[in-house]
């Protein structure tokens, strides 16, 4: 079946939608456990996996689609160049991100779901249900949307950010930055939010003029293409070459598969100069 821009939009808002409502409904009854690698995962990441699954699955009966899940144990097999070329959609998902923020009752916490079509990033939609507020790009413009799937919702187109760096001015940082980082402070001040979609989409709309990211790609893969229509890109912290597409190159394989080799960092080419000169490398 020829399926449209529109039906994969639409299957991904109404994913989130009932995403959403299984992580609120959740939230307070919930079960914590820990991973292989000690990361949290709850009731909430494994019922929303299977909802994706069920939802994505008309599509994934076609030869051209794939799916890579955060809670899928086989997602690493398909980290092969020549097999990812072969397919005209990847989509990537993450049940929670911020599951450590969702475990502990704090609303900092989305669900994202990205479509890449022909490797390159094309429609992404990431809801914050305690917030509610959501954020998509259809392929050509990004909207953020507040009130979200109510009566109320108020839709805003999100315009081409261009937000100089003051002392008003605010840099997201992954929660391991200082492990490895050092930052001089000057002027912009520093807010590390434990959730990957946070960091992606809050600069898109102003609230920030970037982040600081070494993510896996089912964490950006909805908001990457809402950032870009934003003016934002994805650019290697020390060589400045732009993360623009899903190439293995980019990724480590093994248990940390799909994980990015190095850091990223996210802001208008403008920026990018100047918060670069901020960020010096430990030893």
């Amino acid at each position: 079946m020829d399926w449209t821009k529109k039906d994969f939009l639409g299957t991904m808002k109404e994913f989130v939608f009932q995403g959403g409502k299984i992580a609120l409904n959740l939230m307070d009854r919930k079960t914590v456990s820990f991973k292989k690698d000690n990361s949290v995962i709850t009731d909430a990441d494994k019922s929303i996996s299977k909802l994706a699954h069920r939802k994505l699955k008309k599509y994934l009966e076609s030869s051209e689609h794939i799916l890579i899940d955060e809670e899928d144990p086989c997602r690493r097999k398909y980290l092969n160049q020549k097999f990812l070329e072969k397919k005209k959609y990847i989509w990537a998902m993450d049940p929670v991100d911020g599951t450590r923020l969702y475990a502990n009752q704090m609303p900092l916490f989305g669900i994202s779901i990205g479509l890449i079509k022909d490797l390159k990033p094309w429609l992404g939609v990431v809801y914050f249900p305690s917030l509610k507020e959501l954020f998509y790009c259809n392929g050509i413009e990004s909207y953020f949307v507040a009130n979200a799937f109510s009566r109320n919702a108020q839709e805003i187109k999100i315009k081409k950010q261009q937000e100089k760096i003051t002392s008003k001015s605010l840099f997201l940082l992954s929660d391991l930055f200082f492990n490895s980082f050092s930052w001089k402070q000057r002027d912009c001040r520093l807010l590390i939010t434990a959730c990957a979609v946070v960091d992606i989409c809050w600069p898109a709309i102003g609230r920030g003029v970037g982040c600081f990211d070494q993510s896996h790609l089912w964490d950006f893969a909805g908001a990457w293409p809402v950032a870009r229509s934003a003016g934002l890109d994805f650019r290697h912290w020390q060589t400045a070459e732009i993360l623009d597409k899903v190439d293995e190159k980019f990724f480590k394989k093994g248990n940390k598969a799909w994980q990015l080799h190095d850091y990223y960092l996210l802001s208008t080419k403008k920026n990018f100069f100047e918060l670069q000169k901020r960020i010096s490398k430990k030893g």
